[in-house]
């Protein structure tokens, strides 16, 4: 499934959206970023809580095709335009962490 695919099933809002065509190969969830670090993979979507700058820093470093923010959780400018300079695609959801896994497991993945 591509975001742009991912973003028309779910409803939920692209705040950077570089990348519509980028292919999603499965999610991961959580907060702890060393776990993030030491567990994610390239291809998923990362579903959060977390905004700040180090944030992008992992998604970046772990190859996340995107990163999700969850209840609807206060996105800084500054995160935002770091995202861009890292070409990394942010949506944003008004569902739990836990209902955003839920979408994404309907959706597909």
């Amino acid at each position: 499934m591509t975001l742009k695919q991912l973003v028309e099933r779910t409803g939920w809002e692209p705040l950077v959206l570089t990348e519509e065509d980028r292919e999603v190969t499965g999610g991961f969830s959580g907060d702890l970023l060393s776990w993030v670090m030491g567990h994610g993979e390239a291809g998923q979507v990362w579903v959060t809580v977390q905004t700040h700058l180090n944030v992008v820093a992992v998604a970046v470093l772990r190859e996340f095709s995107c990163l999700i923010i969850a209840n609807d959780a206060e996105i800084s400018e500054e995160m935002l335009n770091r995202a861009k300079e890292e070409q990394l695609n942010v949506l944003c959801c008004h569902e739990t962490a836990f209902e955003a896994c839920r979408k994404l497991i309907e959706a597909g993945l």
